[in-house]
């Protein structure tokens, strides 16, 4: 009995035993396990946070002056009147001859897609929210040129399709071409655009009008909120400014704190909260990469005090210098992005013919830069074409000399594209 006993007892431990380590051992395997799908689970989380963001970040296409009007018009569907009073050029045919004989024959007419060429593509590719160019032209079949003025450029409103085609979303007209033909041209840019569901900003029938910005609503993220700016210094005749109850465009007499404060008056005035906001900047001279201190300084107080968030700059005909100031983006100059100056020499060490595609990746809630793309261009028979590697690499140098003062630069990223760094 007493061995019986003994022998249950012994028994009964030992099994004890076994449960004991049995749990302690599948007690660590689940704990294992629980610390695993938890570090699963957070960087599961962390993924989805991250596509969250970048849904709701919000991405711009600016580029710089987009000139249809002269020879480019001629060579779509339906040109104007070919008739010029330049010094030199009389019929705006001859651009288009200039232009073969440099690149070769342009089979036009062309189709409304063929300007912007591999811009297309591009556009499919980085899906922008919204685009916004500087349309440096008036569209029109007025015949009432701006007498005095040198150069008169005109697109027929039956080519609007060379916009619409390319989704073009705004179209800043606060610059020294849009009254080429006159109040009544000008007025026909106007009613042909809001046509064709474009919206514009920088000029209009009164000096409210002029002021207005162009609001883009983009679903999920937010409002983008365009006003265009014009200098005399970019060729903007005085006449020009509008006037409370005359027509003309959104003309800044100087680069004063008196400018300033009307600009931040005028922003003020449509601003909500979470906008985004663009001052687009027709300014300065055609050539040399030199800014001057007054931009620079008018720049940074448009992002300090002024409301705004991108300061796209533009005038010059080729790339100029980038800044990021307080985490918003300035563009000193753009350079042209389609216009049909193919063949006019004088100038061809500033490359006019490079151009490049801006493609603006902001934080909706701060306005501030996350990350600016670049896709390198070149003009060719009056058509956008990515640019060589050559030419890409060209563009790179150019742009991180004349950024070092400004503490960026640029580097070549997959596909020749380009990319901004910045301190």
């Amino acid at each position: 009995m007493g061995i019986t006993i003994r022998l249950f007892w012994c028994a009964l431990g030992g099994l004890l035993w076994f449960f004991a380590i049995s749990a302690l051992v599948f007690g660590q395997t689940a704990d294992g396990d629980s610390q695993r799908c938890a570090v699963m689970d957070q960087r599961a989380n962390k993924t989805i946070d991250a596509a969250r963001k970048a849904s709701t970040d919000v991405k711009i296409f600016l580029c710089g002056d987009v000139m249809t009007g002269r020879g480019i018009d001629q060579v779509l569907p339906q040109p104007s009147n070919p008739i010029l009073f330049e010094s030199f050029v009389k019929d705006a045919r001859d651009y288009v001859r200039i232009a073969e004989e440099i690149n070769g024959r342009i089979a036009y007419p062309v189709h409304f897609a063929y300007v912007w060429g591999d811009a297309l593509k591009e556009f499919e590719r980085m899906a922008p929210d919204v685009k916004i160019i500087n349309l440096e032209t008036s569209v029109t079949t007025s015949n009432a040129y701006w007498k005095g003025k040198g150069i008169n450029y005109r697109m027929h409103p039956g080519n609007l399709p060379v916009l619409t085609v390319a989704g073009i979303d705004i179209c800043a007209l606060a610059n020294n071409h849009v009254l080429d033909w006159g109040y009544d041209g000008l007025f026909d840019t106007l009613e042909a655009i809001q046509k064709v569901n474009i919206k514009s900003t920088g000029a209009g029938r009164t000096l409210s009008d002029a002021q207005a910005p162009a609001v883009k609503s983009v679903r999920g993220k937010g409002r983008v909120l365009v006003f265009a700016f014009g200098l005399a210094s970019s060729g903007i005749p005085q006449a020009w400014i509008a006037g409370r109850q005359t027509p003309g465009v959104c003309l800044l007499r100087d680069l004063s704190h008196q400018s300033l404060l009307e600009v931040q008056q005028i922003v003020a005035n449509f601003k909500r909260r979470g906008d985004i906001v663009v001052a687009s900047i027709h300014w300065g001279g055609n050539w040399g990469y030199h800014i001057p201190l007054e931009q620079i300084t008018f720049a940074h107080q448009l992002i300090e005090t002024g409301g705004v968030d991108i300061v796209h700059g533009h005038s010059s005909h080729h790339v100029r210098a980038i800044e990021v100031h307080n985490a918003k983006l300035i563009l000193y100059g753009c350079g042209d992005f389609i216009n049909d100056y193919e063949g006019i020499g004088g100038y061809e060490n500033f490359r006019p013919d490079l151009s490049l595609m801006y493609f603006v990746t902001l934080d909706p809630t701060t306005g501030k830069l996350l990350d600016l793309q670049m896709t390198p261009t070149q003009i060719k028979r009056f058509q956008v074409k990515r640019a060589s590697r050559a030419d890409a690499r060209w563009l790179k140098t150019t742009l991180t000399s004349e950024g070092s003062a400004f503490g960026t630069r640029v580097e070549m990223t997959g596909g020749d594209n380009l990319k901004l760094i910045w301190d």
